[in-house]
């Protein structure tokens, strides 16, 4: 009989200590371990880059050129493995223009079935090609919004917030501040416009003027300056507010400056397509008696009901064959939970969940079989009963035949599993050895397993007596998206889990309503965020009937997993500051000093002290032409990024690319007595990232890691007043280790006298929340009401929420199901 294992030998990916391991083919397979540990490395760095290695050696030398391939993977041999996909967490936003319509080719389907079926106005006598019926090409985008479905426009009261103030106070606040300002207001008054005088005062026609001309007319501008200064004119060209905050907006690199002038915008639906992104004429054809823009806008699921009677017909005609194949696809959608999302929902508003779940669902489509699905977290930003769909449908794709690898935290779903490959026992170095690979009962034998302990327990934990609040935020007729005239209360001074189905209206009510009403009541110089709201441009901006309890807020901070840099140039140590203290200190040695070094020697970002054969990256990119191109340590500095001058200079017998070099645990000793950098790498300790190595690449971090910085980097700032922390799923790709130390900190800042609200679906944390608001009851148009509030043990036995029981479950209630 043939060999039904994948047997992998001396496996040595980034941490991985030459592993070997066996693992069963047609089997769902469970990769576990905590954060850091290699688990990733295993499977999608050793099993699936090899699988795809495998693959592109079959296809043509010509067509390798055409595909991004990735490298080979740090392995001895592995046999018996078959051909893979891989479905990982995009945590990067696609574009806008992607929709959940173009991401499961529903999109596609759609256009065909109104270009071969739809019903044409009386006269016409040719039929349009599908690409008439998407709003992203030129042959279908309406000419005025660009199939945008809304333009851009500035008012009057949007650039003018306050019109009882004078130009020279500052009434036209689009305008940019320091210099800028004042010269665009001096170059006003040389035009003989009194900018002393109270806006409102000011004649409309000349208000109109200075807000929204298009002439740009230079005057000799003679500059009112203080006393000793020179005096000298200068040559003023004017620039309307209108055509300032749109050339901004337009063309400016500066994201802050982009993000300031979004404010004074206002999205408006296209007046020439009515915000429906289409010409005319593929508008003007229906089917069903709607036309494209009406069927693209409906949830899925009334989108299948109403093409069903199309599809139960018997004819040879096009339609009923397109509408089939497009019900079958939104059938496994639904199936999933999706059934609310519409197909023209933006790809950006998704969550990494609902765009894994997309993607899953295309896959199932597909009717492969003998293949390797390896997934990264499935069950990541879905709701304890979205798991139970997932699960389910796992079990189809490997009944159909095929092997399923999934990289897993949830507990729920890897008792599930056939088969547990468990890494350890901890991160970074001290992990990377497979310490169990086989049935899921066995691991309790692993006794360094971190991950027995929790799928093991048989102990509900030990229930928490709940905080008492020191105040409360309410917010009244709170509407975005699926809220509509919600009232909420968020109490001050506690742990607060907000839960739901996904679609529900968890995030924008936390991220977007709650987090926006205040920054608006701080103002934008007193906010302090780790990460901005998510960049939407000036759409959907939430209205609230009025807000009460702000008052008692004195500042706001955001957390969430967007990575903490874009290139390998931003990691750990420049993210959280203590390179600066590091480079500071090299630079105050007695060499460094008799040689004129400062600090900005020791950056491997600017001329100087780097390496300017690789730019301070330490590695140079191999273009190999018909294979996948490589990266190679640089040939001068081999990888230390610096040239040969800088890393002469030794503190305590090490060089700058030494420290770089050392993970967080190695440094706080060796900078124990630095204050600046010891802080930091103790706050980095305190949240589980001692095994990471300062100089780690930002795009080598997972999200969960990219999160946990971020709230290191906050933890170690001094704390004044009473700070609201805001966080989207802090759970996420977290081993519930992990999830243990990150829990301990964040109740921390709640003991300090601070409030922590979180969108949480990890139900250990919500039953240690001293409040939980749960959404609901369904996703999308069903959603966007809270259907429970209170403490966990009153939240677990509320009628109508689908939470109850898992939190009731989850708490060891009776009755729990």
């Amino acid at each position: 009989m043939a060999d039904s294992y994948v047997r992998v030998r001396g496996a040595r990916e980034h941490n991985l200590r030459n592993c070997d391991v066996d693992i069963p083919r047609d089997a769902l397979v469970a990769f576990t371990g905590v954060s850091g540990s290699g688990k990733s490395s295993l499977a999608f760095g050793t099993l699936y880059a090899e699988a795809q290695r495998r693959y592109f050696e079959s296809v043509a030398p010509y067509a390798r050129r055409l595909i991004h391939q990735v490298g080979a993977p740090k392995v001895e041999d592995i046999t018996g493995l078959p051909p893979a996909v891989a479905l990982e967490q995009r945590r990067s936003a696609p574009t806008s223009r992607s929709s959940v319509g173009t991401v499961t080719t529903l999109s596609n389907s759609l256009r065909m079935l109104f270009s071969r079926a739809g019903t044409y106005p009386e006269g016409t006598t040719e039929r349009l090609d599908s690409d008439a019926f998407s709003p992203n090409t030129a042959a279908g985008a309406c000419p005025e919004c660009h199939g945008l479905g809304t333009v851009h426009r500035v008012t009057e009261d949007s650039l003018v917030p306050d019109p009882a103030r004078s130009v020279r106070e500052g009434a036209v606040a689009a305008w940019p501040g320091a210099w800028q300002g004042k010269n665009l207001r001096d170059i006003l008054a040389a035009l003989g416009h009194d900018i002393d005088r109270p806006w409102r005062e000011l004649p409309q026609a000349d208000r109109d003027w200075i807000l929204f001309t298009d002439e740009e007319p230079v005057v000799t501008v003679h500059p009112v300056r203080e006393a000793g200064r020179i005096q000298r004119p200068y040559q003023g060209r004017y620039m309307s507010a209108k055509r300032y905050v749109l050339h901004t907006f337009a063309d400016s690199k500066s994201e802050a400056l982009r993000k300031r002038v979004q404010g004074f915008m206002t999205a408006e639906p296209c007046p020439v397509c009515g915000g429906r992104r289409l010409r005319p004429e593929a508008l003007a054809v229906t089917f069903a008696g709607q036309d494209i823009a009406t069927l693209a806008g409906m949830p899925l699921g009334a989108l299948a009901e109403l093409l069903r009677p199309t599809a139960a017909r018997t004819d040879d005609e096009a339609a009923p064959t397109l509408v089939r194949d497009l019900v079958a696809r939104i059938e496994v959608l639904t199936e999933l939970g999706l059934g609310y999302l519409s197909t023209d929902r933006p790809s950006p508003t998704l969550s990494a969940g609902e765009l894994q779940r997309l993607r899953l669902a295309t896959q199932l489509r597909s009717g492969l079989f003998g293949v390797v699905y390896v997934l990264d977290e499935p069950s990541a930003g879905l709701h304890p009963a979205d798991t139970e769909s997932l699960l389910t449908v796992l079990g189809r794709l490997k009944e159909a035949g095929n092997s399923l690898f999934v990289v897993e935290h949830d507990m729920d779903v890897v008792r599930r599993a056939d088969w547990i490959v468990d890494v350890g026992p901890r991160a970074g170095e001290h992990g990377g050895r497979v310490l169990h690979s086989g049935p899921v009962a066995a691991l309790a034998d692993a006794e360094a397993s971190a991950t027995r302990r929790y799928l093991f327990a048989t102990e509900p934990p030990a229930a928490r007596t709940p905080r008492s609040p020191s105040g409360a935020v309410t917010l009244r007729g709170a509407t975005l998206h699926n809220l509509r005239g919600l009232d909420a209360t968020f109490p001050l001074g506690v742990f607060t889990a907000v839960t739901g189905v996904s679609g529900s209206g968890k995030t924008t009510l936390v991220t977007r309503v709650l987090a926006e009403a205040v920054r608006e009541h701080l103002g934008a110089g007193r906010t302090e965020t780790d990460e901005d709201a998510a960049d939407t441009g000036p759409t959907a901006r939430p209205q609230l009937d009025g807000a009460e309890g702000l008052a008692a807020v004195d500042r706001l901070v955001r957390v969430d997993q967007k990575p903490i840099g874009r290139t390998p140039r931003s990691n750990l140590a420049t993210y959280t500051g203590l390179f600066d203290a590091v480079r500071k200190v090299f630079a105050a040695t007695d060499e460094a000093r008799a040689r004129g070094y400062t600090a900005g020697r020791f950056s491997f970002n600017v001329a100087g002290g780097r390496c300017e054969t690789c730019q301070g990256e330490g590695f140079v990119a191999v273009e190999l032409l018909f294979l996948p191109g490589t990266y190679a340590p640089c040939t001068d500095c081999h990888g230390a990024r610096y040239n040969p001058e800088t890393l002469q200079i030794t503190y305590r017998g090490r060089t700058v690319a030494d420290v770089l070099a050392m993970t967080v645990d190695d440094a706080a000793g060796f900078l124990t007595d630095l204050p600046a950098a010891a802080r930091s790498l103790r706050t980095l300790q305190d949240v589980g990232l001692g095994y990471l190595r300062l100089g780690q690449p930002a795009t080598e971090l997972s999200g969960g890691e990219a999160q946990r910085i971020k709230l290191a980097a906050e933890l170690q700032r001094t704390r004044r007043g009473h700070t609201l922390y805001l966080l989207d799923e802090p759970t996420t790709g977290l081993h519930p280790a992990d999830t243990e130390v990150l829990m301990r900190q964040l109740h921390g800042l709640v003991d300090a006298g601070h409030t922590v609200v979180v969108v949480e679906h990890d139900m250990g944390v919500v039953a240690g929340a001293d409040h939980v608001i749960d959404l609901g009851p369904g996703g999308g148009a069903d959603g966007g009401r809270i259907v429970a509030a209170g403490t966990p043990a009153e939240v677990a036995a509320a009628p109508g929420s689908r939470t109850a029981r898992y939190l009731a479950r989850r708490r060891g209630q009776p009755g729990a199901v």
